[in-house]
This record gives C-alpha cells, structure tokens and sequence, in this order.
C-alpha cells in the first residue's frame, strides 16, 4: 500500500515502519560506529556505520520515496553529495552545467574536480538548443538546476531528459530550491536527484545534510560504492532530524509558496525595487515551463533595488525579521547577499554574465505571518 500513498502521506509513511526491536514509531537514533557479530560475516544487516546505520537507513528510504524513486543515499552535505555524483566519471570527461548555479558548486566543479581533468561547460539552459551545441563525444553527463540559485531561472527537466537520452547521457538535477513536494525530476526522465537536505527538507536550520535518489539499480550500485568508499557519510543524529523534518515538510512547503506569492507581489509593486526574479510571475522567462513542471512557485525569491551596492547592503542590515545568513529553506525567513555570500567563490565576470550583480538580494521566504515580513521589508526599504 506505501507504494501507492499520495505525497503528503509519503512524508509521513514513504519507506517506514516501526523499528523492529521495540516497535518504536519514530526511528530511534542508532549512535553507533559498530556492530556485534555472531561469527565473522555474521550480523544483523549492519557491520559498520559508515557502511550502512540504521537511523540512516530510514532516511535513505524515505528520500527515495518523496522522489519516487528506488534507492536513497545519505551524505554528510549537499556538496558531498554533489562530489559522489562527480566520481562516476573519469578524466577527459565533459559535464554541461547550468549557467548560473550555486556558487558551492561551481567552486566544487572548478576548483576541484577540474584538476583532476573533468571539463565543464556552464550554459544557458533557457532554451535546449543551447545545451546540445555543447554535447561531444566525451560528454557524459549534464548537471542541472532548476530554480537556479539565485536568478531563479527554469529549465524544462523533460525536454533535458529527452536529449540526454538521445545522447546517452546522465541527466543529474539538483532539486533544493524546489523540493520533491513542487517538482520530481525522476518522474519528468531525470536519472539522479540531488538534494541540499539541510534546506527544505531539513527545514529548521538544526543540520547538514545531502541526499541523492535514483531510480537505476545499477547507478545505485556505483553510488553506494562511492558513497562507503569516500565516506563522507552524515551521522545518525543528523539522519534524525532530517527524517523529522521531511514529515512536516507538505505543510511548511505549501505555506512558503504561499508567503513568497505575497512577497514577490509586493516587491514587484515596490517604487523602489528595479527587478523582481521568481517564477510565478507570467513574464518570468520560461514561466510555462514552471507552471507544467511544477506544483508551485516556491519560497524563493530574489530582486534587485534601485541603487547600487551600499544600497543594497544597506537594505539587508536593516532588516530585522528577515535573519541575514546563509542558507535557506527553514522555518525562519532568510535573506542574503548573493555577491558576498553564497556565490562569493564566482569570479565577478562571471556573476554577472548571469546576472548576479553586485546589488542583487535572495529571500528565503519563511513560514511567518506574512504581514510581518512585508513591514519588515518596508521598513528597511524606506529608511
């Protein structure tokens, strides 16, 4: 029947059952490193917690499950995540990535992984057209997200899908920004999902997580591979937490896309805000492309005010609800400074080929009372 349970229950249900031992509801937290066996090779489905750990496990079932697919696995961040992904190729490979991504990743792409002679290629994927310009005979695999972070771009997953199929390719899509719960990119051809589960998932900036799903027994076998091999494992107290933030994450989901409406409307209306980047707006560049691949719009919302860089900062210290910090995705609205923050490790020319100036601010809409967020706004845009 789990099989069969619509998303709001597969929060909740997807994957579990009650701990064998004591019928526990909640998967208890397995803190661990090793496990007692009968005789060499002989236990219980678990010998070291690197390999496999029971709170972790339950965790890795029900990312699976969110993302209808077969086989979670469970990182110590998303970036490591991101890396195990990374180390199913092998040099002189090429990757097609899309232009304007999380500035960690691009560091992780760039800075890393380069030297060991993976070439990347950032495009921008508005239109297919582009990525397959790209595509050679040592394209192996194309790296996609989908709200970009931080220009809020959409890429249409399917139509990706269908050219990496015609090519052989991997298709990998970073689901953070929308989360399982507006967008399954398994569903729409996508062979890997990666997840920042500290953000949404997590949803209360209490962990450091990633994840990935995939669908392919084969892929799964390479990953788990990677992932005991390199072990960069996340522990069971943070296998918890994440778990427990899944199964409220249905409802903190529909109330972010329900406050990011209100807020990207107000600031669209503001005189003194110059742009507006969210992708509920119909004359947001490849607004049909979200409104068929998505449940929703999200929480997400970036915008550039009138001014330059001190205003900008200006804005972002006077705010007093909205908490200046990294990250996204919890309970509490967030607000950041793209250009000295999260996409600071981008060099300046290439920020701003995508857009990311110097005076661009990103909102992680929480789940407040929405008239409180907007007169924090207020009051820091006009003062």
């Amino acid at each position: 029947m789990k099989k069969d349970l619509k998303f709001n229950s597969k929060t909740i249900h997807g994957g579990q059952q009650p701990d064998k031992a004591y019928g526990a509801v909640m998967p208890p937290i397995y803190q661990t490193s090793t496990y007692a066996q009968s005789t060499p090779g002989g236990h219980k489905g678990y010998e070291y917690s690197r390999s496999a750990n029971p709170t972790r496990t339950a965790l890795e079932q029900a990312l699976a499950s969110i993302e209808n697919g077969s086989y979670g696995m469970a990182f110590a961040s998303g970036l490591a995540a991101i890396d195990a992904v990374l180390k199913l190729l092998s040099p002189g490979n090429e990757v097609i990535c899309t232009g304007d991504l999380y500035g960690g990743s691009y560091r992780l792409f760039k800075k890393i992984h380069e030297k060991y002679g993976i070439h990347f290629h950032f495009v921008d994927m508005g239109h297919v057209e582009a990525i397959e310009a790209h595509i050679n005979p040592n394209t192996k695999m194309v790296w996609v997200e989908t709200p970009t972070n931080p220009m809020m771009n959409i890429i249409d997953i399917k139509a990706v899908s269908e050219l990496t199929k015609k090519h052989g390719l991997l298709l990998a899509v970073d689901n953070t920004f929308a989360t399982p719960y507006l967008q399954q990119p398994l569903d729409l051809g996508a062979d890997i999902v990666m997840h920042s589960a500290t953000k949404y998932l997590g949803g209360h900036s209490d962990v450091v997580v990633g994840g990935l799903v995939v669908k392919d027994k084969s892929l799964a076998d390479q990953l788990y591979f990677i992932q005991n091999a390199s072990g960069a494992v996340c522990g069971p107290m943070d296998s918890f937490l994440t778990l427990r933030g899944i199964k409220t994450l249905h409802v903190r989901m529909q109330r972010h896309c329900e406050n990011g409406a209100a807020i990207a409307k107000y600031l669209m209306a503001h005189p003194k805000i110059e742009k507006v980047y969210w992708p509920g707006f119909e004359t947001h560049p490849n607004h049909k492309v979200a409104k068929a691949q998505m449940k929703g719009f999200g929480g997400m919302i970036s915008f550039v005010p009138k001014g330059n860089y001190g205003d900008a900062i200006k804005i972002v210290e006077n705010l007093k609800l909205f908490t200046l910090a990294e990250s996204l995705g919890g309970v509490e609205s967030l607000a950041g400074h793209p250009a000295s923050m999260t996409h600071a490790s981008i060099p300046k020319e290439e920020r701003e080929k995508s857009g990311v100036v110097d005076a661009l601010i990103r909102l992680s809409v929480g789940i407040e009372d929405v008239e409180d967020l907007i007169a924090d706004l207020e009051q820091a845009l006009t003062q």
